[in-house]
């Protein structure tokens, strides 16, 4: 295994090599790097084999989370906290309604397939857009709405399908379920995520300053991003909504936490690399086999949705316009949350477990190599990229 991780991390530096020659993101090279050694072509990772290298997955996801925390800062929710919900919810209003729409009323679905499947389309993957962000080290209105966009989404999104399934078992007659469970049972994953993450990181607030020197201060943030993964699956939570709130609450609480953040930026490019490439090469192109006119309904549905629902959100409050044009196509990738909720699928309803998987996985494998793609040149046109750079510029010039 030690051995094949070293093929990974080689094949994924040429894969991050090829892409900028391209002008691709570097995380498209990294996917497309993992789908060439996968079960697909020279098939080095195996079909189930990438399941080995989980602990990976989950410390990449873990740190992804706690890094768009960073974008939490209070005075700026007070500020746009109300406009960043409503966009939030005119998205995925948007993407779900429109895959229920083609799914139930175009392809003649069932009512419970339909709802299960469109509330399983709202949920962002922040790990390719963060790359991407990284990456063109941009800055502006169009990446300030994209973080917390995509942080809040994957929030509701938990809470859309925790309703969508309940309601789903019970019209079923698999559950007797009342209003109340319904509601709560999502509601209880996200309250308790976020109780978790805001203890932890009022500790963390207060012992990462007492740290002596970088090297100490980088092993108590990852112990403690460690604690929050660990703590959530350990509790039937969230480990992204959880490390997610570790790095709000320390961004509100710590003097200087932008010392915690670059030293996570400086740790993380591996763990990323490694996370994109095994993600690459756990996808097996033999679905699109299996797919069909429903697979494909289900991107176009998804997209529309979610392009169609930002849009009306972010003209809704009167967001910059390069926002309400930009912003949709950036929220179009798709990933563990995605196929996390379909193996729930496949536990709570087997009876659409085959179709839904195989729907989320060809999902997954277009929107992991177009949605970073997609946002890269919406961030180009928006004029953001090098934002972060301007902005230091500007900064040191009005000094």
């Amino acid at each position: 295994m030690l051995f094949k991780l070293s093929i990974v991390i080689f094949v994924g530096i040429i894969g991050g090599r090829v892409a900028n020659y391209f002008r691709l993101p570097n995380v498209s090279g990294y996917i497309i790097g993992g789908l060439l050694i996968g079960p697909s072509f020279i098939n080095l990772i195996k079909t189930g084999e990438a399941a080995n290298f989980n602990i990976i997955n989950e410390i990449a996801l873990a740190a992804i989370a706690f890094s768009v925390g960073s974008e939490f800062l209070l005075k700026d929710i007070i500020k746009t906290g109300k406009d960043i919900l409503i966009i939030t919810i005119g998205e995925v209003i948007g993407a779900v309604i429109l895959v229920f729409v083609i799914t139930y009323f175009i392809f003649k679905q069932s009512f419970e397939f339909s709802l299960v499947i469109a509330s399983m389309s709202a949920a962002t993957a922040p790990a390719g857009v963060l790359m991407v962000i990284r990456e063109l080290k941009a800055h502006g209105p169009l990446v300030q709405t994209i973080l917390p966009v995509v942080a809040i989404d994957d929030a509701i999104g938990i809470m859309v399908f925790g309703v969508s399934l309940s309601i789903a078992k019970l019209t079923l007659g698999v559950g007797d379920f009342s209003i109340i469970e319904i509601i709560w049972t999502p509601l209880f994953e996200i309250i308790g995520s976020l109780a978790l993450g805001g203890i932890l990181g009022f500790l963390l607030s207060y012992i990462a300053p007492k740290a002596k020197g970088r090297d100490e201060l980088l092993s108590i943030v990852l112990g403690f991003i460690l604690i929050g993964t660990g703590g959530a699956n350990f509790f039937g939570l969230s480990p992204l909504l959880t490390c997610m709130m570790i790095g709000a609450v320390l961004v509100n609480l710590m003097q200087n936490s932008n010392r915690v953040f670059n030293l996570i930026s400086d740790f993380t490019p591996p763990i990323y690399l490694l996370f994109f490439t095994i993600a690459g090469a756990s996808l097996d192109l033999s679905v699109l086999t299996k797919v069909g006119v429903l697979g494909i309904g289900y991107i176009i549905a998804r997209a529309a949705g979610k392009i169609l629902g930002a849009g009306l959100g972010a003209k809704y409050v009167k967001a910059d316009k390069k926002v309400s044009k930009y912003l949709g196509m950036s929220l179009l990738t798709q990933g563990g949350i995605s196929i996390g909720l379909s193996m729930i699928i496949a536990k709570e309803l087997p009876q659409f477990s085959e179709s839904v998987t195989t729907v989320i996985l060809f999902s997954v494998l277009i929107y992991e190599i177009a949605g970073p793609i997609l946002a890269k040149i919406a961030i180009q046109k928006a004029g953001e990229e090098n934002g972060a750079l301007r902005k230091k510029k500007e900064k040191v010039e009005l000094a």
